[in-house]
């Protein structure tokens, strides 16, 4: 079982056996130690046209990549433990000895319900993402039931959200080995988090955000826009930035005021860093010819931040819940479209608008 404080709150993790928690090595153990103080690794974001720096950032966090060679010097004990080992090294910089009750609590593996099966043969509610990985959601008795799918007809888990959203359970299937099911523990514990949250003047959002001057600023925009490349030219050409967070920041609301955090859900760029700091700006951006901001009015605000706010839309109870903390975003924090260029004229044009 393990704890980790995301966003200021609590989730837990419990594995049924034979899952277990991969052991960190001494290498990580150092590298967890400096994401989990605020500690900045270097990582960069990755653009989509920079995959090849994919392995850059795994190797800074120490990751080594299975091969032939190494498989075939396993025993077979080592071999199993392999198989049912979970990474969980993106959330150990969040992880957290406190005694207070979690938020949620998700459990792995376990006795399958006997109704699930039922819960299945149901037409879903939601189909997520219509090319593989699929995800297909059903209601059951209040809770929330989800299949992920990353072949055609090939289940490889299914995720039951208990209807209070404080609990759940992911049942991996038979033969699914550990990389899989870490991938798919890894989106059910994003689902159960926005879920849980919502109401709590929380939002997790899609977004790239990078810090200058002890606040933050967070750019994000449809897919394919720049957000990742807008985050790296700032840090190419401002000193003293640094990057928090490359795709699934969390803003939290306080009477004084909003902050923003990194989590453990930063995409391709593996930047898990334990570091929160005031937010100074919402930046959209928009691909454009010739370099130009413009202030936001609160209506137009709303608008850009509710697309950008990662949750499941089609649950109207949940989206209800999220809207007050979006109008507080809207209302609290400058919002700002930047249409711009993938060029540093763009950051000059950007940091002239919104910093003081």
């Amino acid at each position: 079982m393990k704890t980790y404080s995301i966003g200021g709150h609590l989730i837990r993790v419990v594995l049924c056996h034979p899952w277990t928690f991969k052991a960190l090595t001494e290498e990580q153990e150092v590298l967890v130690r400096t994401l989990r103080s605020g500690g900045d690794l270097g990582i960069r974001p990755v653009p989509a046209d920079k995959w090849e720096e994919l392995a850059g950032n795994e190797s800074a966090m120490g990751k080594q990549q299975m091969t032939r060679q190494r498989w075939d010097a396993m025993g077979e004990e080592e071999r199993d433990a392999f198989r049912h080992d979970l990474d969980m090294l993106q959330y150990a910089p969040f992880e957290t000895d406190s005694p207070e009750q979690p938020l949620f609590t998700l459990t792995v593996g376990g006795v399958e319900p006997a109704w699930l099966p039922e819960a299945l043969s149901g037409r879903p509610v939601v189909s997520v993402d219509e090319t593989l990985p699929a995800y297909y959601g059903y209601r059951f008795e209040g809770r929330t039931v989800y299949a992920f799918y990353p072949q055609q007809e090939r289940c490889a888990g299914v995720f039951v959200l208990e209807a209070d959203f404080r609990s759940g359970t992911y049942y991996p299937q038979r033969g699914v080995g550990a990389r899989t099911t870490q991938m798919q523990v890894n989106t059910s514990l994003m689902i159960a988090f926005t879920f849980a949250t919502a109401g709590l003047d929380t939002l997790l959002l899609h977004a790239s955000v990078i810090r200058h001057k002890g606040a933050a600023q967070l750019f994000f925009g449809v897919s394919g826009t720049g957000k990742s490349t807008h985050s790296r030219l700032w840090l190419e050409n401002v000193p003293g930035t640094d990057l928090m967070n490359d795709d699934n920041p969390i803003i939290r609301f306080t009477p004084a005021g909003a902050t923003v955090y990194g989590s453990p859900w930063s995409g391709k760029t593996l930047c898990y860093r334990k570091v929160e700091a005031p937010v100074r700006a919402l930046v959209r951006l928009e691909q454009a010819p010739e370099n130009r901001i413009e202030r936001l009015d609160p209506l137009n605000a709303y608008a850009s931040v509710i697309a950008a706010v990662s949750t499941i839309r089609w649950d109207s109870a949940v989206m209800d819940l999220l809207v007050p903390t979006v109008e507080k975003a809207a209302i609290q924090i400058p919002c700002f479209r930047l249409s711009c260029r993938p060029d540093a004229d763009a950051v000059r044009v950007c940091r002239e608008a919104i910093e003081p």
